[in-house]
């Protein structure tokens, strides 16, 4: 067995790997599981950060940002039918594009951003009535 040191995250784990050997597919054998023990952190490990939990609430007929970022595109007006799961807009966050669904059928009221506008977390987005 071979000790390896590895870094995730900034936190250090000491981690042992067996190399195994494969006999011949003539005489095929049940291979025997082994359970590496858990790796034990050098250091504290910091806890991880959730995301940022979207404050949108259709009741309120109200759809914020979930996620700062910049609106990449607009794919409904207001004055019309959106159906549920439908694509209301596209929000780049971190260089992923996020498509920001409608959560029922609706009818768009307001349309609170245009493409190009960075949003922050809860700004209103899009305002809608059921």
């Amino acid at each position: 067995m071979k000790m390896f040191r590895v870094v995730v995250n900034g936190n250090e784990y000491k981690v042992g790997i067996e190399e195994l050997v494969e006999e011949k597919a003539s005489n095929p054998s049940p291979t025997k599981a082994t359970t590496a023990p858990s790796p034990t952190p050098a250091k504290p490990a910091a806890q991880p950060v959730s995301a940022p939990k979207n404050e949108s609430n259709p009741s309120n007929g109200r759809i914020t940002a979930p996620m700062p970022g910049t609106i990449l595109r607009v794919a409904i007006n207001a004055g019309e039918k959106a159906i549920k799961g439908q694509t209301l807009l596209v929000l780049e966050a971190m260089k992923m594009e996020n498509e920001i669904l409608a959560p029922s059928d609706c009818l768009i009221k307001e349309v609170a951003v245009s493409q190009g506008v960075s949003v922050n977390v809860g700004d209103t987005l899009v305002v809608m009535s059921s």
